[in-house]
């Protein structure tokens, strides 16, 4: 890892359907071993199946998943004198989506449906609506600083 600077940030382009960025990153963190086309068809599929049920534009209720499932604050372990403390930070903007997005696939991969399609409409209609996995982590995850808050005076 070089110690000179950070790699600079690549351009992101937007999906070819929806046009839009957030969803070409969120496909890209669902894509296995390089298969683009494969991770196209799940969230396009998925999208569809949103539209069907919910009648509501599908690009803007994972949106509001996305909002919902992003957490505002997290804990980081820090060392002071020996001992390690958790210390809740706010989260960066970018890191807020990264993990959300990430949570979101995560909590979709341990549903029960048949196919990933199922499982991340199912999850994302969840999570738009306040319940479901990714929603109950980013729960816990304010509710693990807000335990730490004592820590707080210890932030970097």
């Amino acid at each position: 890892m070089s110690r000179r600077h950070r790699a600079e940030k690549r351009d992101i382009i937007p999906d070819p359907k929806f046009g839009d960025v957030v969803l070409t990153k969120f496909m890209n963190s669902i894509m296995q071993h390089g298969k683009k086309s494969v991770a196209e068809r799940i969230v396009y599929g998925a999208l569809d199946r949103i539209e069907d049920k919910a009648k509501t534009d599908p690009v803007e209720l994972f949106h509001q998943a996305l909002e919902n499932v992003s957490p505002a604050i997290e804990v980081r372990s820090r060392r002071v004198g020996g001992a390690t403390y958790q210390v809740p930070v706010e989260v960066r903007a970018e890191r807020k989506k990264a993990l959300a997005i990430r949570w979101l696939i995560s909590a979709a991969r341990g549903r029960n449906e048949n196919t990933m399609v199922e499982r991340l409409s199912g999850e994302l209609m969840d999570a738009a609506n306040n319940r479901g996995s990714a929603v109950k982590k980013r729960e816990d995850t304010h509710r693990m600083a807000e335990a730490n808050r004592a820590f707080s005076h210890y932030r970097w």
